[in-house]
C-alpha cells in the first residue's frame, strides 16, 4: 500500500485523545452492540477479553505484529510526508480517503452526505452510545456519528485472532465502521431488530458494512484530496489478500472456534469468515453500493 507523500492531510475529522485519560470504566452498554457494532464477534469479544485478559491461542500471522507506538498526535499529520516520522500518520490516510470518496459518491446518488469524525482513543472513551474501554474494539456510534478506533487493537487482530495484518488490513477496519455510518445516514441501522443468528439483521448490517469498504477499496487509488492529489496511490494483490483475511479473522464461526472450541450459528451476530469476505470481494469487484443489499439476498 503506498501513500502520496505530497498530499496535504486533512486532521480536521480526526480526534486523538490518546494519553488523555479517556472515560468511562465499563464497556459499552448492551444497546450500543446493536446499532453498529464493532468489526468484530463484540459480546464474545468482550467477555473473553474482560474475563481472562485476552483471547486464547493467538498466532497465524506470517509477519510480526504491526507496532503501534505512538510517535506524535495525529493533529500533526499535516502533509504525506509526515508518515516518515509519525507512522500513525496513515490513519489519517485512511480517514481521509474513505470519507472524501463518500462524500462525492452519496451526493452523486442524491443523497446528502454528512461527515463522521474518527477519535483515535486508548484505554477507554466516553461516547454518545455510553462509556467504552479497548475491549470493544473499533465501532460506530450513531447518536454522535464517530467512528471509535484504538489503534492496539490491530496487533490483536494479528496475534489473538491470527490474521496476517498490514497496512491494507487496517484500512478495511475503518472502512468498515465508516460503512456503518452510510447505513446510518440511509436509516437503515434502524432496522436492526433481530440481533442473533445466522440470517439476523445484525448479520446482513455486519455483512453489508463489509460491502461497503469493499466499494471503496474498488475507488482507493483514485480518491483525491481537496487539491486533487491522489492520497493512496498503490494496493497491490498482497494488500487486498490482507484485507480480505481480515476480515475472515474476525468471522462468528472462526472467533467462537477459537474462544469457546464449538461454532454456535445461532448466536451469530456479525457473519461467517466465508460471507465476510464474499461481500467484501463483492463491493471490491463491483464498486457500486447497488450490490451491498444484505437485505434481501436470499444466500449470505
Amino acid at each position: 500500500m503506498k501513500f502520496n507523500p505530497d498530499a496535504d492531510l486533512d486532521t480536521s475529522g480526526v480526534e486523538d485523545t490518546r494519553g488523555s485519560g479517556g472515560g468511562g470504566r465499563s464497556g459499552l452498554p448492551t444497546g450500543m452492540i446493536p446499532v453498529g457494532g464493532g468489526i468484530g464477534g463484540i459480546i464474545l469479544l468482550v467477555v473473553i477479553l474482560l474475563l481472562s485478559g485476552g483471547l486464547p491461542g493467538g498466532g497465524g500471522s506470517d509477519q510480526p505484529a504491526t507496532q503501534n507506538t505512538s510517535s506524535g498526535s495525529l493533529s500533526n499529520c499535516k502533509k504525506g510526508s509526515d508518515l516518515q516520522s509519525n507512522s500513525d500518520c496513515r490513519f489519517v490516510f485512511y480517514q481521509n480517503s474513505i470519507q472524501s470518496f463518500w462524500a462525492t459518491e452519496l451526493p452523486r446518488r442524491g443523497k446528502k452526505y454528512t461527515p463522521a469524525a474518527m477519535r483515535v482513543f486508548d484505554g477507554s472513551v466516553n461516547t454518545g452510545c455510553g462509556p467504552a474501554t479497548s475491549a470493544v474494539g473499533p465501532f460506530y456510534c450513531p447518536p454522535d456519528k464517530r467512528v471509535y478506533l484504538d489503534i492496539g487493537f490491530f496487533q490483536t487482530l494479528q496475534t489473538d485472532l491470527g490474521a496476517r495484518g498490514g497496512e491494507f488490513a487496517e484500512a478495511y477496519v475503518v472502512a468498515h465502521e465508516y460503512g456503518h455510518h452510510i447505513q446510518n445516514l440511509y436509516g437503515i441501522l434502524d432496522r436492526i431488530k433481530t440481533r442473533n443468528g445466522p440470517t439476523s439483521d445484525s448479520v446482513r448490517s455486519e455483512l453489508q458494512a463489509d460491502c461497503l469498504a469493499g466499494v471503496w477499496t474498488n475507488h482507493a487509488t483514485t480518491v483525491p484530496n481537496k487539491s486533487g492529489q491522489p492520497l493512496i496511490t498503490d494496493l497491490t494483490q498482497d494488500d487486498i489478500a490482507r484485507g480480505l483475511d481480515a476480515a475472515a479473522s474476525v468471522g462468528d464461526d472462526r472467533i467462537q472456534q477459537k474462544t469457546q472450541g464449538q461454532v454456535t450459528p445461532e448466536s451469530f451476530s456479525h457473519g461467517t469468515a466465508a460471507q465476510r469476505m464474499k461481500w467484501f470481494q463483492a463491493g471490491m469487484d463491483s464498486g457500486d453500493m447497488t450490490a451491498c443489499d444484505t437485505w434481501s439476498a436470499r444466500t449470505l
